[in-house]
């Protein structure tokens, strides 16, 4: 299994701007002098539930603070960009990693609404199509000359893409999927798979349907095998010297947390789209010794405990991990966590 660093800082107090995003480079750099396998930057805007703002601009700073590392975006939310000047800013991210860069994609969803009106875009219904289009648009881009394309949303023409990415044919392509109708999407054309799961046991669910899906697709068992290989799931994680501090530091600001970004939601989306409800974080009374599979448990305990569940993800399929702490810890917390994560977890799944 490989692991992964999951920029993800939940920061409400614009005072501390600036220390977040240097703590999120202090963590880039401790993230590669550990051994970890990746850092991932996902994408959300004007309430500081991600406080860098702008991943594409942030990822080049992490790109060159790096050097081994892998780069992704879990995710890149198509209708807020030109897929033209997505494919320019992503291949020149290649450039400056040496083909690192996993470019992770989605739809985007009705939760934060109120983004695509900060835009000035009503596409929220349309995501689906904007991404099918926006993401062949992407790979026509990196890989065609002389490029003239006609669609449904973009209609463009131009002599060339540059710079030219620097894997070739282009970077590597991945998608988020949490419903089922997105994971059979994925799986029908062989797109590396982002996950969620509201459970353990609700994951190994969508990774069988991605794995059926698939092979009822056409593809081959190798080739069902290397899209999962390179498929990442996303989870909450902090490690601590034992569970009741993993717990006590952790849980209570990841429920304010929650709670601020639903008042965000209940304030800001549009009253006439319906917004899926999503189920509050498990109280620290939740948390038994012993892992349960069946709730939407985050990584938290001692590395006793957060081994334990890994173990259990990996036995319904999960492959890679994409950890992140949301920014609720300090530095110095996080440190502790990373360390503890790649000393005493991660080397018992290599």
């Amino acid at each position: 299994m490989r692991f992964g660093h999951f920029f993800y800082p939940m920061k409400f107090d614009d005072s501390q701007d600036v220390q977040a995003i240097d703590d999120c480079l202090y963590e880039a750099e401790l993230a590669e002098e550990l051994g970890l396998d990746a850092i991932w930057l996902a994408e959300h805007h004007f309430t500081g539930e991600c406080v860098y703002g702008d991943p594409l601009v942030f990822a080049s700073a992490v790109a060159v603070k790096t050097k081994r590392v892998l780069l992704g975006f879990g995710i890149l939310e198509i209708a807020l960009h030109n897929p033209i000047r997505l494919a320019i800013q992503t291949a020149l991210l290649d450039n400056l990693s040496r083909g690192r860069l996993v470019v992770g994609l989605g739809r985007g969803s009705n939760f934060n609404s109120f983004e695509y009106l900060g835009f000035g875009s009503s596409s929220v219904t349309e995501g689906p199509e904007l991404l099918v289009e926006g993401e062949d648009l992407m790979i026509k881009a990196w890989t065609t000359d002389n490029l003239k394309y006609q669609g449904k949303y973009w209609n463009v023409t131009f002599p060339s893409l540059r710079p030219r990415p620097y894997r070739k044919p282009h970077p590597t392509l991945a998608r988020s999927g949490i419903t089922d109708e997105s994971i059979v999407e994925m799986a029908r054309i062989g797109r590396i798979p982002l996950l969620r799961g509201r459970s353990t046991e609700h994951l190994g669910q969508s990774i069988r349907l991605y794995r059926d899906t698939m092979l009822s697709s056409g593809f081959d068992e190798g080739e069902v095998d290397n899209a999962l290989d390179q498929s990442w799931v996303w989870r909450e994680c902090y490690v601590a010297e034992t569970d009741e501090q993993a717990l006590e530091e952790f849980i209570p600001a990841y429920q304010r947390a929650y709670e601020t970004i639903s008042d965000y939601r209940e304030r800001w989306n549009p009253k006439d789209i319906v917004v899926p409800k999503q189920p509050p974080p498990l109280p620290i009374s939740a948390y038994q010794p012993t892992p349960n599979p069946g709730v939407g448990e985050a990584l938290v305990g001692s590395p006793r405990r957060v081994a334990e569940q890994v173990a259990q993800l990996r036995d319904v399929g999960a492959t890679n991990l994409m950890l992140t702490h949301r920014g609720l810890v300090s530095r110095e917390q996080s440190a502790s966590s990373m360390r503890l994560l790649s000393q005493k977890v991660a080397p018992l799944f290599k």
